[in-house]
This record gives C-alpha cells, structure tokens and sequence, in this order.
C-alpha cells in the first residue's frame, strides 16, 4: 500500500525536521571544540550522526513505501551559547520538541488507519525515549558539578568516551 498525501507530507517534513537537528548538534560542536571541550564536543558529533541516520531510515522508508522525498533547506541553527550546560539545556529541550513531533506523526498515522507507518514511527518513539533520558542526565550532571573545574573537566573527559568501548 502507498503512503497517504498526508503521511507522505508529514513524513517528509520529518526528515526536514531530522536533518535539522543534525545541523543543529553539529553547530553545538563547533561551539564545544571553539570553548575547548573536546568530550562535549565530540559527544555533540555523534549525537549528530544519530540524527543524520534517523533522517535517512525516513527517506528509505517513504522510498520503500512508494512515497517521493522532496527534501528542503535547511535552518539555519543556533551558534552560540552562554556555557557547556546551557548547550544540553537546549539539546535537551530539542528532544523533547522532536519527541512531540513523533508523536503527531503516530496520531496521524494512526488517523489514517496506517498500520505500516504507525509500527514503523515506534521505533522513533523508543528513541527519543532513551534520547530525553541521555540528556537530561547529562543536565543533571551539569546541575550537579556546578561552578567546579574539576568536574567539568571530569564531565568533558567522560562524555568524551560516548562510543567507545
């Protein structure tokens, strides 16, 4: 069965939205990396790259699905920031509003009676589960270290290993 118009839109319209966020995080690096935190920054990068595959599992789906991707410009993100917590106040916040995002995408999926699409959207839905949870930790952990050197040291250091095993 082909994706409705509406789901075609709406589905195409998150991968903006994806693609986006990659931006978004990628600007947050270059910000990290010019404040010389090289762990934020790089934690920063891969987040990036998450959000880079999550845009493209959504130009494959609407491929698979007989849709037609019709990509737009990007936005331009956000440059600058007052501190490092500030910066994943604000990734924080972008996850939240790209959970609320999904979860129009489920509604309208399941208001189409599209029964693919809304299975499909789940695996989104896990995600931006663990992707709040990651960083509002991460807020937490800045909360907590406070005004210590040392431990934005020890944040940056240990957020830096994100990947590594």
């Amino acid at each position: 069965m082909r994706l409705s118009e509406k789901i075609e839109k709406a589905l195409n319209a998150q991968i903006k939205e994806e693609f986006d966020s990659a931006y978004l995080y990628l600007s947050m690096a270059a910000y990290l990396k010019s404040k010389k935190f090289p762990g934020f920054a790089k934690w920063m990068e891969a987040q990036m790259q998450e959000e880079f595959t999550h845009a493209i599992k959504l130009y494959s789906y609407v491929n698979e699905r007989g849709g037609r991707v019709v990509l737009e410009g990007l936005k331009k993100p956000q440059e600058n920031w007052n501190s490092p917590q500030e910066v994943f106040e604000a990734a924080y916040a972008h996850e939240c509003y790209i959970s609320d995002k999904i979860d129009e995408l489920v509604r309208l999926a399941r208001n189409e009676n599209d029964n693919a699409t809304e299975g499909f959207l789940q695996w989104f839905v896990n995600e931006q589960v663990e992707e709040e949870a990651s960083t509002s930790e991460i807020v937490d952990k800045f909360k907590f270290v406070g005004e210590s050197k040392n431990g934005l040291f020890m944040l940056d250091n240990a957020l830096g290993q994100r990947g590594e095993k």
